[in-house]
C-alpha cells in the first residue's frame, strides 16, 4: 500500500488550508456555504453560473414541513435533550430511495443511459422509452416521478428548470428526464410530477457530480432544516404530544374503556 493522501485539507500551529486555499484569508467571510461545498467536492471555486445552480438545489432541499426526517429527529431529541447531534443523525439516517434520497437513483439511470462520452445525436426518446420499460419490468418506481403531497406540479420544479437554464445547464440530460416522464405518464396511465429530486438529479448530472455522491446533496441540506427543527422543539415542544397521540389511537381498540362505548 501507498502513503496515505489527502488533497483536502492541512493545517499547522498558524495556518488552515483547505483546497489550496487559505481558509482564514481567501475563505472565510468570501464565501457562501453552497460555494464552499462546491470548492469542498471539486477542488474548484463554482463560476458565478455554477454557484447559482449548485445553491439553488443545496436550498431546495434543506425544509419541507414534518416529513418522517423531521419527527425522528424530534422524536429523538425529546429524549435525549444533550445529544443534539443524534437527533440530527436520527433524521438523516431517513434519506433513502423514498424521500430526499431519490436524487440518486435519478442521477443514476440518466448517466448510465446517457454517458458523457455519449454522441451528440442519441435518440433521447428511445433511450427514455428504453429506461420506462425496465422500471415497469422489475416492478420499481421510476425515481423522481410522483409525490405524496405536490400534485399535478412540485412547485419547485419549474423554479429549478428556470434556474437550470438561466445559467447554460439545461441539457440533455434535463431533456432526458422530460422525456422519460412524458414515457413513464403515457405508460402508466397515470399523471405524476417531476419531483425537485428528480430535477436536482438531471441538473446534478448536467454538473458533472458522479451520480454516487447526489444523495450527500440532500445531507447536506436536511441538516441544516433538521437543526431548525430541533430548536423549535426545544421553544415549543410537539414530540410528546406525537408520541401520547399515536400511541393512544394505535390502541384505542385494545384499551378495557373501547369495550364499553
Amino acid at each position: 500500500m501507498g502513503k496515505i493522501r489527502s488533497d483536502i485539507a492541512w493545517s499547522t500551529a498558524d495556518r488552515i488550508v483547505v483546497r489550496g486555499k487559505s481558509f482564514p484569508e481567501e475563505i472565510l467571510g468570501k464565501m457562501n456555504l453552497g460555494d464552499f461545498a462546491w470548492l469542498q467536492l471539486t477542488g474548484n471555486v463554482p463560476t458565478p453560473q455554477q454557484s447559482n445552480v449548485f445553491n439553488a438545489i443545496i436550498v431546495a432541499l434543506v425544509e419541507h414541513g414534518l416529513t418522517p426526517s423531521a419527527i425522528v429527529a424530534r422524536m429523538t431529541y425529546s429524549c435525549a435533550p444533550e445529544s443534539l447531534q443524534a437527533a440530527v443523525a436520527a433524521g438523516l439516517c431517513g434519506l433513502g430511495t423514498n424521500v430526499v434520497g431519490s436524487m440518486e437513483g435519478a442521477a443514476r439511470y440518466l448517466s448510465e443511459a446517457l454517458p458523457k462520452d455519449a454522441p451528440a445525436d442519441t435518440d433521447l426518446e428511445a433511450l427514455a422509452k428504453q429506461i420506462v420499460a425496465r422500471f415497469r419490468q422489475d416492478r420499481i418506481p421510476v425515481p423522481g416521478l410522483g409525490h405524496v403531497i405536490h400534485k399535478p406540479i412540485d412547485p419547485r420544479t419549474p423554479r429549478l428548470f428556470e434556474i437550470a437554464k438561466e445559467n447554460g445547464y439545461s441539457g440533455r440530460y434535463i431533456r432526458l428526464l422530460q422525456l422519460v416522464h412524458v414515457e413513464a405518464q403515457r405508460a402508466s396511465g397515470k399523471n405524476m410530477p417531476i419531483n425537485a429530486t428528480g430535477v436536482i438529479g438531471a441538473i446534478s448530472c448536467e454538473l458533472g457530480f458522479a451520480w454516487k455522491i447526489t444523495r450527500g446533496f440532500g445531507v447536506m441540506a436536511r441538516a441544516i432544516g433538521l437543526v431548525g427543527h430541533i430548536l423549535e422543539e426545544s421553544q415549543n415542544p410537539i414530540a410528546r404530544e406525537v408520541w401520547s397521540r399515536t400511541e393512544e389511537e394505535a390502541t384505542s381498540h385494545v384499551r378495557p374503556e373501547a369495550s364499553k362505548s
